[in-house]
């Protein structure tokens, strides 16, 4: 279901206007599922924004929401995930931001993708 979820949220993603940079980046620090760049915050901020993306993906959510499954661990493992990547690319003159995917895929339903920018 996870892989399921990942092509839904590149879709998403690629729909909102980000364009996927890296799929499953994987590094000594660890692994991202989505990197992705926002041009549209040139404008407002001066600089693109590089976002790593967490996708989590559930048949349901009725005992919490996906994205909380994103814990302190996770989001430190991102962060150095992120340092990584942008010293590997010298993309220093890039904002950064750590986004969460939630997709939930119930039986019978259409799945319900939502982007949460700036996540943590």
């Amino acid at each position: 279901m996870g892989g399921r979820g990942e092509k839904l949220a590149r879709q998403f993603l690629k729909r909102a206007g980000l364009k996927i940079l890296a799929e499953n980046y994987r590094c000594p620090a660890g692994e991202a599922d989505l990197i992705a760049l926002d041009a549209s915050t040139q404008k407002t901020t001066g600089a693109q924004t590089i976002a790593l993306v967490e996708v989590k993906t559930r048949s349901g959510d009725h005992y919490t929401d996906p994205e909380s499954a994103v814990d302190s661990r996770k989001r430190r493992k991102m962060r150095k995930v992120a340092e990584h990547y942008l010293a590997s690319r010298r993309a220093g003159d890039f904002n950064l931001r750590f986004d969460i995917v939630s997709v939930v895929i119930r039986p019978g339903e259409g799945p319900q993708v939502k982007h949460i920018p700036g996540a943590f």
